[in-house]
């Protein structure tokens, strides 16, 4: 196995990439973005801002974008938003994906478990109308079809920088 891994590693070289400056502009583009997020976090719920995300039926790409987004570059619970397994502990209800017709109940009961207020955000073009999917017998062609959308955030998928930008967005929509 050991030598599998040699191997693949002469063969293929160096795969990581150095940082540079330009990567450290962005960090700051993000800094500024994250600290932002905190004020208005701050402003509205005082304490972090808890999201339940659910996938509807969704390619993934959605999901590895809001993985992205908790990485050590972006970090965003850094500037206090954090990802909760119950939608009793949830602000908002993060969804993706067309929502499939095997999971609009389950998305409805999500949504019932919440407590007020309640907010909704889709995410990506699948949750908005459907995406790629629209029209498909087995969906339900959006999440506004099963559940009263508050905010979208557009994108397919959208990037970790724009995720958090909506999210800004959203925050400042809602006071």
């Amino acid at each position: 196995m050991n030598l599998h891994i040699v191997k693949n590693r002469l063969i293929k070289g160096r795969v990581t990439i150095p940082f540079g400056a330009s990567d450290c502009a962005r960090d700051n583009e993000t800094q500024e973005v994250g600290e932002e997020l905190r004020k208005l976090i701050h402003a509205r719920f005082g304490r972090s801002f808890h999201i339940r995300q659910v996938d509807s039926g969704s390619c993934g790409a959605c999901e590895s974008e809001i993985i992205a987004c908790l990485n050590p570059i972006y970090d965003i619970q850094r500037f206090g938003i954090d990802f909760v397994a119950s939608p009793r502990h949830a602000d908002a209800l993060l969804v993706t994906g067309p929502v499939s017709r095997n999971m609009a109940l389950a998305l409805k009961k999500t949504y019932d478990a919440m407590p007020e207020p309640k907010f909704v955000i889709s995410m990506g073009e699948c949750a908005a109308a459907g995406g790629a999917f629209a029209g498909s017998y087995y969906t339900c062609s959006g999440v506004q079809n099963i559940l009263p959308v508050t905010f979208h955030i557009p994108g397919c998928p959208p990037a970790p920088r724009q995720i958090m930008q909506s999210l800004c967005a959203f925050l400042n929509s809602c006071r």
